[in-house]
């Protein structure tokens, strides 16, 4: 796992993601969620390894985050979808000045524009390697030839390009099961996987048993948003999260005792 181990407890570990207000907009956000003070709050306070946001907020509330930083280079916004493209607007050089211990950077395979996304990432993995800190690849299936994007296959061609290309872990789309995952973490060959937290789920079993069935298939944890600063007890939420993935308890057994 290398560069990873620094997030890693006992080879695993909780992501808490923040990037929505640029990929989504504001439509993910209610009164509360909207202000990253909030957010930053249960990244600190909830047991989370790492905390991924976006040059402007790292630039604003860096002094405000204690858990280590994750800065995502690159990003887009949701208006413009068919040949989805995401470039760099952040530098590796800025990221460590804000303090971050890793970056992220998304490629869309099967995009039109996936070459140069590729092209881009591979000179960031290269500097942000020769720097110390370690590099985590969104990346997902999408444009005219992705039909379904979490289907095993195209969710396993992106775990595998982010091997291929360097990076230190990857996040992905859920395929949906248990079985197919594990194809999934298999294809990522050596690096950890984690699984994208995804929209808010109708109910909190739904979502840890999504969680539970990941870890079971070998992933190394989840990169979550939604389904934690959208919920009504977004700390709860956080030592369940703690418990089904560091733990290895059943979200089942868990709801029973709460």
């Amino acid at each position: 796992m290398g560069r990873m181990n620094r997030f890693m407890r006992n080879g695993k570990s909780i992501i808490l993601a923040y990037d929505q207000g640029l990929e989504h907009g504001p439509t993910d956000f209610d009164s509360r969620n909207v202000d990253p003070a909030f957010v930053i709050d249960i990244a600190n306070k909830g047991g989370f390894d790492a905390f991924a946001v976006q040059k402007g907020l790292a630039e604003k509330y860096h002094e405000q985050i204690e858990v280590p930083l994750l800065v995502k280079l690159n990003g887009k916004t949701k208006i413009y979808e068919k040949e989805p493209v995401a470039n760099q607007n952040c530098s590796v050089e800025r990221a460590i000045k804000l303090g971050a211990s890793a970056v992220g950077y998304t490629i869309y395979i099967g995009s039109a524009h996936e070459a140069e996304m590729m092209k881009e990432f591979g000179s960031i993995e290269e500097e942000a390697h020769d720097a110390g800190l370690a590099v985590v690849l969104w990346i997902y299936p999408r444009g005219e030839f992705v039909k379904n994007d979490t289907t095993r296959e195209m969710v396993a061609y992106a775990a595998r390009t982010a091997l291929e290309l360097g990076a230190d872990a990857a996040k992905v789309k859920y395929t949906g099961d248990r079985e197919s995952f594990a194809w999934v973490v298999k294809s990522a060959g050596a690096i950890p996987v984690y699984m994208a937290g995804g929209p808010k789920t109708k109910s909190e079993l739904e979502f840890l048993g999504h969680v539970s069935a990941v870890m079971e298939a070998g992933a190394s944890g989840i990169a979550v948003g939604r389904n934690v600063w959208q919920s009504n007890d977004p700390l709860g939420t956080s030592k369940l999260l703690n418990q089904v993935i560091i733990d290895g308890k059943s979200p089942e057994k868990l709801l029973k005792t709460v």
